[in-house]
């Protein structure tokens, strides 16, 4: 069956009129980042520091956003793209590079044994979660990409495809496009991306405090599976002020240019981009056309019902500053494995058969590029997602990588510009090695990579010396330690235990109330503080209190230790929000000085924003001070320093609800858990928890400032299920700015 998707803000019906209620706080990721790049062009700023909010939905970042923020720590701005889902400031102030991976652990791990990790919880202030290991985890984090060895593709010659009727083992359920489109062809409304996915993908959109001055297409009219596509692509180049637009084509849907324009930047140009672009300085010399003429003319082209069909199309309308609400982005049409995306050039190879971009041509043809598009927008509505899941294009292009990566890349631009780079890659072209410690007992791809100097050893201890030795030797370092995963029932018994013991520091008892009280009246205050699972209601007792058990006097432990926790120090819980409260703390942002993020929460289900929501702020004493101006009479509203981190407070939700006790119920900790902790010699877990958290602390005091330190516990997976990973981010020394921040 296909998946149903919520096209929030779409109306397809002709007579029916679309509602536009943009959300003035849905562009505060935007807006923040925006004024970090604002920042980083500031000079007073002399080291490199993290981002305390992540760009990830649900606070999960994938292994390849992990790989992004890698490669950008190696080869820096100038190189490479940024992380899309956090900032690193100033990376050329960055010494080195250290990753600890601690196989056999998952986030589980980390919370169950919370206590013990004390180092870990209290030095890296940025957590977030991983989704559970593939079968290469560190492969995975690095780039590396996978040897293809099945069916036809050993024996295929260089610069060409396999033929789409190569006998390829093709698991059509598992493929992305059937996962996500269905098997059944599917019409135009279908491939438009939604307003969520937009947001996502960092389309400009109505209302974002970065697109201010945008302009909007002004097409409102209804969409059908009929309605006009147009095939767009531009070019840019590198001015004083960043990328600006430098061509514009537009393709009609029988394949006609009606729009191919050469446009005069406004600001200095420093790179005319020419190997991507095609354009020189001589050729754009004589251009009096400027921005805004393209955008009154492309408004004049489009139809009320046009959808603009791009590849990476958020990048042209950004160029362009314009909005256009329906586009069709073939990038992400054609959804490739783990969140990648193909390159226009290897879809149009393997599903036209056409050959674009060739390297014998100055740069690429706008038009060109426009009208490839638009023909593979229209196969994909002519044969449907099963046809395209046939093709099995993910085999076709490691094929293709793997050629590329044998021939080896000849500069800098052409390594950047290969989505599947590897920080391997990256690290040669700065002339540097990557050290692997690891034990002998692991197998790694890594360990036969040329660019890899690896050390292994015979035990976690000998690994821990090696690496004191080592590390300053090398500008990246991996260092992997390796435990013995637990066995399914122990986990399981901790899983519950896990769940039981949140679900105490979730209960509040409250009482006594008299028999003639208020039910409604109760119910009503308690909800004000924020969403209540359940309630029940005791009026057998005269006297309330929690019940005194091994479980509730852990759970107050680590409820005091959570407000210590790094991660909460600067965040603040507000409950009561409502649209006033958005909107008035839009217009009063000033008085919030340090303020980073807004965090809006989302019901699962219906998709709406909760009545509460969480500050982040640079430091505790701004995060204090907003406290005390929000619980005032003005705002009327209740709120607290956080206790749960943003991995956290998302891991939690996915808790079944059958899992969660009712209230008043005491909870015996399950006996088989602290059996099986007996039986590994004296709560060995836990041991090894405090030893290792304590040892991993010594070494990371001995790396030198500057140091951009990762902790991943990677996850585990096994055929009775799998648990999701955690990463900690830190860099040593990492300077807190003392320029105070406003979110607007």
């Amino acid at each position: 069956m296909e998946p149903q998707r919520e096209r929030a803000g779409r109306h397809l019906k002709k007579g029916r009129k679309r509602r536009r209620g943009p959300n003035m706080l849905v562009g505060a990721a935007e807006a923040m980042r925006a004024r970090w790049e604002l920042e980083e062009s500031q000079p007073e700023a002399k080291k490199a520091r993290l981002s305390t909010i992540l760009f990830a939905e649900n606070c999960e970042v994938t292994h390849e956003q992990l790989c992004e923020l890698l490669k950008y720590a190696v080869l820096g701005n100038s190189n490479v793209s940024k992380p899309s889902w956090c900032q690193l400031f100033h990376q050329n102030q960055l010494n080195n590079v250290v990753v600890f991976v601690l196989q056999g652990m998952s986030q589980l791990h980390f919370y169950r044994f919370y206590m013990e990790f004390g180092f870990l919880r209290k030095a890296f202030t940025h957590k977030f979660r991983l989704p559970p290991p593939s079968s290469n985890f560190l492969a995975d984090i690095i780039g590396l990409q996978k040897k293809q060895t099945t069916g036809d593709l050993s024996k295929m010659v260089e610069g060409s495809l396999p033929s789409t009727s190569s006998k390829v083992s093709i698991s059509l359920q598992n493929d992305p496009i059937i996962q996500k489109y269905g098997s059944k062809k599917v019409g135009l409304t279908r491939c438009l991306l939604t307003k969520e996915e937009m947001k996502t993908f960092h389309f400009p959109l109505q209302g974002f405090p970065d697109c201010e001055n945008f302009v909007p297409t002004k097409c409102h009219g209804s969409i059908t599976d009929n309605s006009p596509l147009f095939g767009l692509d531009c070019e840019m180049c590198l001015t004083s002020k960043g990328r600006e637009l430098t061509r514009i084509s537009l393709v009609a849907e029988g394949g006609c240019c009606v729009m191919d324009e050469l446009v005069k930047p406004d600001n200095k140009v420093l790179d005319y981009l020419t190997s991507f672009s095609g354009i020189t300085k001589k050729i754009l010399n004589p251009v009096t056309t400027k921005l805004k003429d393209v955008q009154r003319q492309l408004k004049a082209l489009l139809p009320p019902d046009a959808v603009l069909v791009g590849h990476s199309l958020g990048l042209d309308l950004r160029a362009l500053k314009m909005i256009h609400p329906y586009v069709i982005d073939t990038s992400l049409l054609y959804v490739r494995e783990q969140g990648r995306r193909f390159k226009l050039k290897f879809l149009a190879k393997a599903i036209l058969g056409k050959d674009i971009q060739c390297p014998d041509r100055l740069g690429h043809d706008a038009t060109e590029d426009a009208r490839t598009t638009l023909e593979l927008a229209r196969y994909f509505l002519k044969y449907g997602p099963r046809k395209i899941a046939e093709l099995n294009l993910e085999a076709l292009a490691s094929h293709q990588e793997l050629l590329a990566a044998g021939q080896g890349p000849r500069n800098t631009a052409e390594v950047v510009q290969q989505s599947n780079t590897s920080v391997l890659e990256c690290l040669d072209l700065m002339g540097q090695k990557l050290l692997f410690l690891t034990r002998e007992a692991e197998t790694s791809e890594l360990s036969s990579s040329r660019n890899c100097q690896t050390i292994k050893c015979l035990t976690n201890k000998e690994v821990l010396e090696q690496a004191r030795v080592e590390i300053p030797l090398f500008p990246f370092s991996i260092v992997q330690f390796s435990f013995e995963p637990f066995s399914y029932k122990l986990t399981e018994e901790m899983n519950k235990r896990m769940r039981s013991k949140w679900t105490e520091m979730s209960t509040v008892y409250a009482g006594p109330f008299s028999k003639n009280c208020n039910l409604r009246a109760v119910k009503r205050l308690f909800k004000s503080f924020g969403p209540v699972r359940s309630m029940s209601l005791v009026l057998e007792t005269h006297q309330v209190q929690r019940p005194v058990t091994e479980l509730t006097l852990d759970s107050s432990s680590l409820v005091k230790e959570l407000e210590q926790d790094s991660e909460n120090r600067g965040t603040i819980y507000l409950s009561g929000v409502n649209q006033t409260f958005k909107e008035h703390l839009l217009q009063q942002s000033n008085i919030f000085l340090g303020l980073e993020a807004v965090i809006l929460p989302k019901d699962l289900k219906s998709g709406k924003q909760k009545k509460y929501c969480f500050l982040k702020f640079k430091t505790f004493g701004s995060a204090q001070r907003a406290l005390n101006i929000l619980k005032g009479k003005d705002w009327k509203l209740k709120g607290r320093h956080a206790l749960t981190p943003r991995h956290l407070h998302a891991w939690l939700r996915g808790i079944p609800p059958e899992s969660r006790r009712t209230p008043g119920v005491r909870v015996i900790p399950p006996p088989s858990e602290q059996q099986a902790l007996q039986v590994l010699k004296v709560d060995h877990p836990k041991i090894a928890a405090w030893r290792w958290g304590r040892k991993i602390g010594k070494l990371y005091h001995s790396l030198s400032p500057g140091t951009l330190c990762l902790i991943l516990l990677p996850g585990t997976k096994s055929t009775h299920g799998s648990f999701s990973g955690l990463g900690l981010m830190g860099i040593k020394d990492e300077e807190e700015s003392t320029t105070p921040k406003i979110c607007s």
